[in-house]
């Protein structure tokens, strides 16, 4: 291909951009609102989140969108086809200069050369940064396959993407479960499951392989939450089943059979259980502890009978007292008494700051991703008093966790198709009071639209976990370290 051809192209592009202009002369006003996808009109957003790219819903021959800062800063920005992606640079100053404030986009659309103005939205800039990284697991939305099944790490101030364990290095064997400890990577641990399978730590930056599952044990260790001192785990140990549908709006259930409490402590590499249910009356799952370390909170059902019927199992909200250094639990407490409104608790999580906990409340049963009822309750844990959150749909919301400064909720919500969940964020003010929530942005504005894996149990991270496809295979093909079980 000739020097010339080159040039001619660059030459066409240039005039192609250059023939997108800007408003001038008389400007037509719409006092509609201008339809935008994603929907990122007055949301309160953090000062280090990567451009927020959209494209305009509206049809016309050119764009213009010019972004200006209610304390200082512009960013003016044309377009052909109404997709609009953002200089980082550009965008990251903009932010910075209004830290606290507002800023206001203003759409100008050209049509059969006339200029239309539309009414201008805004954003609040949070002054409460963001933790830099996020981390969810991607697969398809209804199990169809296991071939691609990855846990992801993405930059939360830039759209940098990778890929920290792929089941495709470890002879596809299933990755999940994946936990962090206050949000640092130096406490991550993630569950295998298959031939190479086992629970596995990062302990002083290396991989270590830990057979959770001991001889006293009927099931496996899943759901796994640190203790605030990195010394234990608690896990849930369940039997599961699933149940497929060929209803429209119900195609998979996901049911325990059993479930009981587990605790790991990491140092003496024992698991013991955790003896809140001596006779066996109840199926327990989803453990989380307070920040102090001092409770551990759960959902509690009864123990289904033979024959039972899913759509009758309810969970409530649970907590028990616990000694950290004498590794004793005390009575659990009834918190919130979900079945005696007909409904049903799961993913308690509480905020850093220790105040609120926030669960999913649905109508039966404990896997909340697979309930288009399913939305976000808080509970006060002062007065214990219980309200449903500003950020729900009318779709699933579940998978929620916090930043480490109790400022940003992340959540998986399928309000986009009904399917495939996506990560949004809230703000949540100091009355616990959360914002409009905004889909994690994306290079391309018209990313989710295409895009077919869903996003599941999104969690925010201070630092980066520094794994390589080498070490995993490494660490996966040792033999797992045995955990002892404990009697007290």
């Amino acid at each position: 291909m000739s020097l010339r051809y080159h040039s001619i192209c660059l030459i066409g592009l240039l005039f192609l951009f250059s023939c997108v202009s800007k408003p001038n002369g008389e400007i037509l006003k719409n006092s509609d609102s201008v339809k935008i996808y994603p929907d990122y009109t007055e949301v309160t957003i953090p000062a280090n989140i990567a451009p927020l790219n959209f494209l305009v819903e509206e049809e016309g021959d050119a764009y213009y969108l010019n972004i200006s800062g209610e304390k200082a800063g512009r960013l003016a920005v044309s377009s052909r086809d109404g997709q609009f992606r953002l200089s980082e640079k550009k965008w990251k100053k903009l932010l910075g200069e209004n830290l606290g404030a507002k800023i206001s986009y203003l759409i100008s659309i050209e049509k059969d050369d006339k200029w239309i103005q539309y009414p201008v939205f805004t954003n609040t800039v949070s002054a409460e940064k963001v933790d830099p990284f996020l981390y969810y697991r991607l697969l398809y939305p209804g199990y169809e396959s296991w071939t691609e099944l990855s846990i992801v790490q993405r930059s939360l101030e830039s759209f940098k993407e990778k890929a920290v364990i792929q089941n495709n290095v470890v002879g596809q064997n299933c990755v999940n479960c994946h936990a962090f400890n206050n949000q640092n990577a130096d406490d991550f641990m993630f569950h295998m499951r298959g031939n190479l399978g086992g629970t596995y730590f990062v302990e002083d930056g290396e991989l270590k392989k830990v057979n959770m599952k001991t001889k006293e044990m009927q099931n496996g260790a899943v759901y796994p939450r640190w203790h605030p001192s990195g010394k234990y785990v608690a896990f849930s140990s369940n039997k599961v089943v699933q149940q497929f549908h060929s209803m429209e709006n119900k195609k998979i259930e996901v049911s325990d059979l059993n479930s009981s409490l587990v605790m790991y402590d990491v140092d003496k590499n024992e698991i013991m259980q955790v003896p809140v249910d001596p006779k066996k009356q109840f199926m327990d799952t989803y453990p989380e502890w307070s920040t102090d370390g001092h409770f551990l909170y759960f959902c509690r059902a009864a123990q289904i009978a033979e024959n039972y019927d899913y759509r009758d199992i309810k969970y409530d909200l649970y907590r028990v007292a616990f000694d950290p250094e004498l590794r004793k639990f005390s009575e659990p407490e009834l918190v919130f008494d979900a079945a005696a409104i007909g409904k049903s608790v799961s993913f308690p999580r509480i905020a850093p700051a220790g105040n609120v906990l926030i669960f999913t409340l649905h109508d039966y049963g404990n896997f909340s991703i697979w309930h288009k009822e399913a939305d976000l309750y808080s509970i006060d844990l002062g007065n214990l008093q219980v309200k449903k959150c500003g950020n729900n749909s009318d779709f699933t919301e579940s998978y929620h966790s916090w930043s480490s400064n109790s400022k940003w909720l992340v959540f998986s919500s399928k309000r986009g198709d009904g399917l495939t969940a996506r990560p949004y964020i809230s703000f949540i003010d100091e009355n616990g009071v959360a914002s409009k929530p905004f889909v994690l942005p994306q290079e391309d504005p018209g990313f989710y639209r295409d895009f077919v894996k869903t996003f599941n149990i999104p969690e925010f991270a201070k630092t980066d976990v520094d794994l390589t496809p080498g070490e995993i295979r490494e660490a996966a093909g040792k033999e797992a370290l045995q955990a002892q079980w404990a009697n007290n």
